[in-house]
């Protein structure tokens, strides 16, 4: 059977964008992991694109609700595009994934941010049930907003997570589908910022999102592909549009 760090590294090297005349992402990433000083941290690892190059990103929500996402990629073609209207800020640095083993991998940010999140994932009867159903399913049917609605709905519950939103909006005001192949949850992580300890894995008391897309209550990795309404000026906010205080 292959490993997570298999199937991640195949998702990375093999990546394709599924068909659509959308904006189309591939490859993998942690939905979200909440902390128990109420920091969040997201991941994602897209190697291929429809907007520009492959990137990586990693969002950071601060106890005090201010969201960042940090990306090796500018704001116009990474996360940003869709997500900066609800951002503290957005910056273009280095970021790293590096997977330590079959299971685990360590993401960072540089001397500025100084990040660094340790990360192990495990397989469950109920994450290994949800992956054999989607890897099954055609994208067409995951193309499907009513059918993701419906998946998030009966998923969130099911995963202990919470809600969970597969398709909405995302604040720059886009559509967005969520496509997961497979999953797994994160049974260990921890992580330093600027030399603070974020603390242990522990649900929000208030779960949070950013627009329809709500961050898990419990962390889970997924390998799998996303896709947004094509950016129209006259509907929609550019990446540099940021949060009101």
């Amino acid at each position: 059977m292959k490993t997570i760090r298999t199937r991640a590294l195949e998702a990375e090297h093999q990546a394709t964008l599924t068909p659509g005349d959308d904006e189309r992402f591939s490859g993998y990433g942690v939905m979200g992991l909440t902390f128990s000083t109420g920091h969040v941290l997201a991941m994602r690892r897209f190697p291929v694109t429809s907007v520009g190059p492959g990137y990586t990103s990693v969002w950071l929500r601060r106890p005090s609700g201010s969201w960042t996402i940090y990306a090796n990629a500018a704001p116009d073609v990474s996360c940003a595009r869709y997500f900066s209207a609800g951002l503290t800020d957005a910056v273009q640095c280095d970021v790293g994934v590096d997977w330590t083993g079959d299971t685990s991998f360590t993401v960072t940010i540089g001397q500025e941010v100084d990040l660094t999140w340790d990360v192990e994932l495990g397989s469950t009867p109920i994450t290994g049930a949800m992956s054999a159903v989607m890897t099954a399913l055609p994208n067409k049917l995951l193309s499907s907003k009513a059918f993701l609605k419906t998946m998030g709905s009966a998923a969130g519950p099911m995963l202990s997570a919470g809600h969970l939103g597969l398709t909405g909006s995302v604040p720059n005001k886009q559509g967005f589908r969520a496509k997961p192949r497979r999953m797994w949850f994160i049974s260990r992580s921890t992580a330093t910022l600027g030399g603070e300890d974020l603390g242990t894995p522990q649900p929000l008391t208030v779960q949070t999102r950013l627009g329809d897309f709500w961050i898990p209550q419990r962390g889970i990795f997924v390998i799998g592909a996303s896709s947004f309404d094509r950016f129209d000026p006259a509907q929609h906010l550019p990446a540099t549009a940021r949060r009101t205080p």
